[in-house]
């Protein structure tokens, strides 16, 4: 299960320091001053929007309910693909205030690798006119297969009375040196066949289903920071939730399933820490830079909803099952895996 997490961990790592490499590194937009969180919201967006409705998908691979404490245990892969549209963003939609660069775009995390827009700050720290150039760092498009955001789904199911099914994702903190993430997710399945009478006694099951997930990651910029400073951290909290409607037709060796519904959430990227940054004056020597100190300079936030529409296929040898779906949504998502089902 812990190998599922750091699927997801690897993007989040991704994000921050796949361009560290580079002579700027990506904490350097903080030397855009008051611009800094406007660059850095709109480069990450993709992913943040990307795991949101990742995270979301995956909970059912049948309407059917398992019999009182029959469980299952599914493993399975959830890949957000980003449009297009979001591959990059443009300066001017932004309302930078001191940023200039010579290309009218840049790319996003979800981007061309090779897109690394120059930028330049013009403004007045400390009551000084100052210049600073730095590079948009590109996506990581190519490392992405599909170019889409993954996220993980492993998850176990039991049968409740009432013909309910619970359902749980948990991963403890785990993670390298650099990097720890933790993951929780409680779901509930209501099968509601009996409601309509004679549909009982036909292969149609049709349930209502609602899930949460909470996931919270930690990243140590200090570590490859280009950035003089110290305890300099990315943390990263989401929250998101799904409610659906879904029915399956259940055959001995294959099912087809399906859903509609409503899912969306919240996520929260703060970077905190000291970070010295050092800006051109100008002036001769010694007066040539200045720097200055800025202490948490990012807390941000991003939103994502939407309705969505699922259809998958699951088919069964046993107890051990193979499944997929693709849901329609704003980020459209495929979902895979297999599960071991007991009763």
């Amino acid at each position: 299960m812990k190998k599922f997490l750091l699927v997801f961990v690897s993007v989040f790592t991704l994000t921050f320091s796949a361009k560290a490499q580079t002579n700027d590194g990506f904490e350097s937009i903080l030397l855009a001053a008051d611009d800094a969180e406007k660059l850095v919201g709109a480069y990450i967006n993709p992913a943040m929007t990307g795991l949101i409705y990742g995270m979301n998908n995956g909970w059912y691979h049948t309407a059917k309910v398992h019999k009182l404490f029959g469980f299952d245990i599914s493993i399975g892969l959830n890949a957000s693909i980003v449009p297009s549209s979001d591959e990059i963003f443009r300066f001017a939609d932004l309302g930078l205030t001191n940023v200039t660069s010579t290309s009218q775009t840049a790319a996003t995390v979800a981007g061309p690798n090779s897109l690394e827009a120059p930028v330049t700050f013009s403004g007045t720290i400390q009551g000084q006119a100052v210049t600073a150039t730095f590079n948009m760092p590109g996506g990581v498009k190519d490392d992405l297969p599909l170019n889409a955001v993954p996220t993980p789904a492993v998850q176990f199911t039991m049968g409740l009375p009432w013909k309910i099914d619970g359902m749980v994702r948990l991963v403890p903190k785990v993670g390298s040196d650099n990097v720890k993430g933790s993951l929780l997710g409680l779901g509930v399945k209501k099968e509601i066949t009996s409601w309509f009478g004679p549909m009982e006694k036909t292969p149609l099951h049709v349930s209502l289903l609602a899930a949460f997930t909470s996931m919270t990651v930690d990243y140590d910029i200090q570590a490859e920071s280009t950035i003089p400073g110290s305890n300099q951290k990315a943390e990263f909290d989401l929250n998101s939730y799904t409610i659906e409607a879904i029915a399956s037709l259940n055959f001995p060796f294959i099912n087809i399933f399906g859903g509609f519904g409503y899912n969306g959430g919240s996520s929260d990227l703060s970077m905190s820490g000291t970070y010295q940054l050092e800006y051109n004056t100008g002036l001769p020597a010694p007066n040539d830079t200045l720097t200055e100190t800025v202490v948490d300079p990012v807390d941000l936030s991003f939103n994502a909803s939407g309705f969505k529409t699922t259809l998958g296929a699951r088919i069964s040898l046993g107890f051990f099952k193979i499944f997929g779906s693709y849901t329609i949504q704003e980020y459209n998502t495929l979902n895979a895996g297999i599960a071991f089902s007991f009763r």
